[in-house]
């Protein structure tokens, strides 16, 4: 563990006891988080004799496969938890997700980790929903691993939504008990206008943020199904390829021989203006504009949620604007959500400077009460 993390925990223990702070286990928050912040390096929660087990599991639904990773606790399993991959080639086997499910199992969860393989080929798809119900209804049907039946769920980015549809289905509804949900989305038209233009609404103002190129070029990539012409296909995969291996790489020279069609995904990519991106996401196939309708949390009804939520937004998320975590929060149901904004957290990777891990130790913290039952 680094100096500094050593450091902030010291503070933080110092303030609980001067503010007389009590209940779901403070200490253990600030011990989580320097295990969240190290990474891979080592921490003090990393110390144990025995730490947690990782092996894979294949698992039926319905007469539907899954398979993924299952992480548990060395010692008493105190609850079980979802986490699901985000858009990553590397999927359940990222190494911030892995290091992540380990310190949850190192608190304490049993974590299922799902091998969803079109997150993996960078696609989404409403299907995405579907199973991650699977997966959920497979980890809290097993008594040893959820003895009440109930489990929570953990997200980052886009992955957010598919788990917050998932909370709606009647088949799990009353067993999600909470989701802890980094960098989420809410509105969809919002989100694509600030990766192609940098710009986003907050307070009935416009706002300015340089947009991480990955986001949208990821979007392509993800989305290339949608496409009827098997050239358009061809022609933006290698766009994506360009611009993901080198932002500055020229891709006029593809753009010429795109069909009409595929030319509306290059036409919303490239623009720069706010004002015209409704528009342009109106013009896009019908097919990619129903699938992003049904992925799309805005105008959902979130009266029937059972879950409690804890959402955590970067300030300077480069991927998907903080307002976007505040209006997903004022959507819910009154008293459902706990909101944390954070500075030096870049979209999912934790690296805050000190006066934030402040509000990050909150967050861990209403995690673990979440586990105990205490939300």
């Amino acid at each position: 563990m680094g100096k500094q993390a050593k450091f902030a925990i010291l503070v933080l223990l110092v303030v609980w006891q001067m503010l007389g702070v009590s209940g779901c286990r403070p200490y253990e928050a600030a011990l989580v988080l320097a295990d969240i912040a190290a990474g891979d390096g080592p921490s003090r929660l990393k110390r144990t004799p025995r730490g947690p087990q990782r092996t894979a599991v294949r698992y039926q639904t319905a007469g539907r496969p899954g398979q993924g990773d299952l992480y548990r606790p060395a010692a008493e399993i105190k609850a079980a938890r979802l986490l699901i991959p985000g858009v990553a080639e590397a999927g359940k086997d990222d190494p911030r997700l892995v290091a992540f499910a380990t310190t949850l199992a190192r608190a304490g969860f049993v974590v299922l980790v799902p091998d969803l393989r079109s997150l993996r080929h960078l696609q989404v798809s409403p299907a995405d929903v579907d199973e991650v119900v699977d997966a959920f209804a497979w980890l809290v049907a097993d008594p040893q691993l959820a003895p009440q039946g109930r489990a929570g769920m953990a997200a980052f980015s886009y992955a957010a939504g598919p788990a917050l549809l998932a909370a709606l289905d009647e088949s799990i509804r009353q067993r999600v008990q909470f989701i802890f949900a980094v960098g989420a989305y809410y509105d969809i038209s919002q989100v694509l206008t600030f990766f192609t233009t940098g710009y986003y609404r907050h307070q009935e103002q416009w706002h300015y943020l340089r947009p991480a190129d990955y986001g949208k070029w990821a979007f392509v990539a993800a989305n290339l199904q949608r496409l009827q012409a098997q050239n358009d296909r061809r022609l933006l995969r290698r766009m994506a390829e360009r611009k993901l291996a080198d932002p500055a790489a020229p891709v006029t020279d593809l753009a010429m021989g795109l069909s009409s069609e595929g030319r509306t995904l290059y036409e919303l990519i490239r623009n720069r203006d706010p004002r015209r991106s409704q528009a342009l996401i109106a013009a896009l196939p019908a097919a990619l504009q129903s699938d992003l309708a049904a992925l799309d949390l805005a105008g959902k009804d979130w009266s029937r949620l059972e879950a409690r939520l804890i959402l955590v937004h970067g300030l300077e998320d480069p991927m998907i604007p903080y307002p976007q975590s505040i209006a997903l929060s004022k959507a819910l149901p009154k008293g459902c959500s706990k909101l944390f904004l954070v500075r030096g957290l870049v979209h999912v990777d934790v690296a805050p400077e000190l006066p934030d891990r402040w509000r990050l130790w909150r967050a861990v913290r209403a995690l673990l009460a979440a586990r105990d039952g205490c939300f």
